[in-house]
Parts: C-alpha cells; structure tokens; sequence
C-alpha cells in the first residue's frame, strides 16, 4: 500500500527548551489522504503506529529521505460550533542537512512530495 502526495508549504521554525526544529505543517486535501492512509493501515495491520505517525519517504527538489510525519490535532471546536469531520494536520521535521543541500530558509515555500508507506 503506496500513495504518493504532493503539497507546497511554507517552511517554519519551532524554538523549544531543547532546540530548534525546522518544520513544515500539512493541511487540507494532503492532510486528509495521509489520514485516510493512517486509517487503511490501522485497519489492514489492526495497530497504528507510534505516535499515529506514518512513515514516508520525503523529496523536496533532490533530496530524498526516510522518516514519518506525525498527527497533530487542529484546536477542537467550542460546543457552539458546529462540529464537522474532524480536522488534522501532519507534521513533517525538516533536518539541517536537507536544508543545506537545498539552501532553504525559515519562510521558503517548500514543494514537498510523500510516499506513503
């Protein structure tokens, strides 16, 4: 089971007590289809991975790795909303080596592809 998925998102900076991460967030329709593959693997394999994470060989331009992107749940809704399907976003660390090798910097939109594996 391999999908494969693309996105185009900004390149952001987390500054933590341990360190400083680079990242990007995962939305909308690309979100959805990791989710949807999290949830064939889960039924296929009766587990989820660590975490809800789903491994994944990563590409931005000619760097290619293996890692995993992991779930983080959007702020819930207050009751007084209505409440839909709900919605997530998958988070993607962006090692400094790949970001040397394509001279990225915090703010640069990063074309991004997935395979899910």
């Amino acid at each position: 089971m391999t999908d494969m998925v693309e996105a185009t998102v900004p390149l952001t900076c987390w500054r933590g007590d341990r360190g400083t991460y680079h990242l990007v967030v995962i939305t909308g329709e690309t979100a959805d289809a990791i989710a949807m593959h999290a949830r064939l693997h889960r039924l296929e394999y009766g587990r989820q991975r660590g975490f809800g994470s789903v491994k994944v060989i990563a590409r931005i331009g000619e760097t290619q790795w293996k890692t995993s992107v992991f779930p983080q749940n959007k702020s819930a809704p207050s009751s007084s909303e209505a409440v839909g399907p709900q919605e997530r976003e998958w988070v993607l660390l962006v090692s400094k080596k790949v970001m040397r090798a394509e001279d990225l910097a915090e703010g640069d939109e990063v074309r991004l592809e997935l395979e899910l594996i």
